[in-house]
Order: structure tokens, then C-alpha cells, then sequence
């Protein structure tokens, strides 16, 4: 897939100190990304949306990660005023992306590049997800993405059929509830084995109580706890990748 990027808003650091949107184009469709960084050589976490779609949450996560003295990029994997606002829309959107790896391997690089395009560290990068954004970078990671790690949080971990996870370079960490019922413990288990197998350095984390999307506040699904110690840890592995 041909992948160019039309347009892009850089007026130096400083726009992006408070976010803002990063338009770009793949394959003749528009896309609206999300930046904000501290500083212009700030590490980067490139961050990929749940299945309703860039929102207040992943900009808000951008937030706390600012604060926390790194960059983000939050890539649009739906399109520019793509609205999600339904379940069927929601499976429709995810399901078209989960039947074409390519399309959704394509549409995520195209916000790698965008990112560059505006300045972002991307090779001094990690990147995770949510939900359908776990599967996303889990499977940026099987293709090979040169990230320094992969974290999902409540994300899928099956590996697809005609994939394997031997392809990985970085670490993969995992953030899971061990009472998610779209997720189950054996995929959970299966995964680990798999990077095991492969040599792949990982961690995996589990919490009990925690159900499908714990760490999205706002909602019935939110789980304080797990949401509290899957930051903590996230955040202190983010010093040890990074080294700040």
C-alpha cells in the first residue's frame, strides 16, 4: 500500500505543548493523528485508540504522559471525522482492519511517519494500546516494527493464523484482567508460551477482579485498582526503557 502524507500542522515544539492534530493521508483517505511533546527531543510512545475511535481518553493518557516529560502520537486507525458511536459501526471499523493486516499495518506505519514528519523521536520509541489498539501494536510488533517495546493493556493476544511472534525485536509487556471474558486466561497463556518459545523478552500481568478495558475510567468497566498498579508499573518501565 502507497502511503503519503499531504499535511501536517509544525510550527516548531511549541505547538505541540498542549497537543494537537496531525492530519495525513493514506492511500487517498484523510487521517487525523494527535501530538503533544515536552520538549523536541523527548522519547516517544506512540499510542493507538480503542474500537471507539480517537477520543478524550487517549488524549488524556497523552496528558498524564507529558506530564510524565514524553511525547505522544496518537495514530488514527479510523479516518478523520470518523465517528464510532455505535456498536455496529464500532465492529464494522475494527473488523474491516482485523481482515486486512496489511491495511491495518499500512494505516498505522503512515502515523509513524507522520510523527517523524512533526518532529517526534521515533527511533526512540514504544509503543502500546487499548482494546482493539492492543491488537494493533501486537501486531506492529509481529511485523517486525523497529519500537524498543509493544504494551498492550486488555489488548487481543492471539497471534493470526500465517503470523508468528519470532518476528518481534522489542520487549512486549502485558497488561490484562484476569476476569476479562473477551479475552481469555488460556489466550493470555498461550502468548506467553509463545514469546517464551521464541526468546522474545516479556512481562505479563494479570489482575484479578479486572475486566475487558479496566483501565478506560468513565466507565462501568473501570477497575481503580488494576488501572492504578498497571500505570505504576507502566510508568516505571517506561524510566527503565528510556532511562528518565
Amino acid at each position: 500500500m502507497t502511503r503519503s502524507i499531504v499535511g501536517w500542522i509544525c510550527a516548531g515544539v511549541l505547538a505541540f505543548a498542549n497537543g494537537a492534530p496531525v492530519v495525513y493521508e493514506v492511500e487517498g483517505k484523510t487521517y487525523e493523528g494527535y501530538y503533544t511533546s515536552p520538549h523536541k527531543t523527548a522519547p516517544l510512545v506512540l499510542l493507538v485508540h480503542d474500537w471507539d475511535g480517537l477520543d478524550g481518553y487517549e488524549k488524556k493518557r497523552a496528558s498524564m504522559l507529558h506530564e510524565m516529560g514524553y511525547a505522544t502520537f496518537a495514530v488514527d486507525m479510523f479516518g478523520k471525522g470518523v465517528v464510532a458511536d455505535t456498536v455496529e459501526k464500532r465492529r464494522a471499523l475494527t473488523g474491516d482492519l482485523y481482515n486486512d493486516r496489511l491495511k491495518m499495518r499500512a494505516i498505522l506505519q503512515a502515523g509513524v511517519d507522520a510523527a517523524k514528519r512533526v518532529g517526534a523521536n521515533v527511533d526512540n520509541a514504544i509503543g502500546i494500546g487499548y482494546c482493539f489498539g492492543g491488537t494493533v501494536i501486537l501486531d506492529f510488533a509481529r511485523s517486525g516494527a523497529p519500537l524498543k517495546a509493544f504494551v498492550p493493556f486488555h489488548g487481543g493476544l492471539a497471534t493470526p493464523q500465517g503470523q508468528s511472534v519470532e518476528g518481534i525485536t522489542g520487549e512486549v509487556v502485558v497488561f490484562h484482567g484476569t476476569a476479562d471474558t473477551a479475552i481469555s486466561m488460556e489466550e493470555f497463556a498461550t502468548f506467553a508460551k509463545e514469546l517464551e518459545s521464541a526468546g522474545i523478552s516479556h512481562e505479563m500481568h494479570t489482575y484479578s477482579g479486572a475486566p475487558h478495558a479496566f483501565s478506560v475510567f468513565g466507565t462501568p468497566r473501570y477497575h481503580a485498582e488494576a488501572d492504578r498498579k498497571s500505570w505504576e508499573r507502566f510508568s516505571g518501565y517506561l524510566k527503565e526503557v528510556f532511562g528518565k
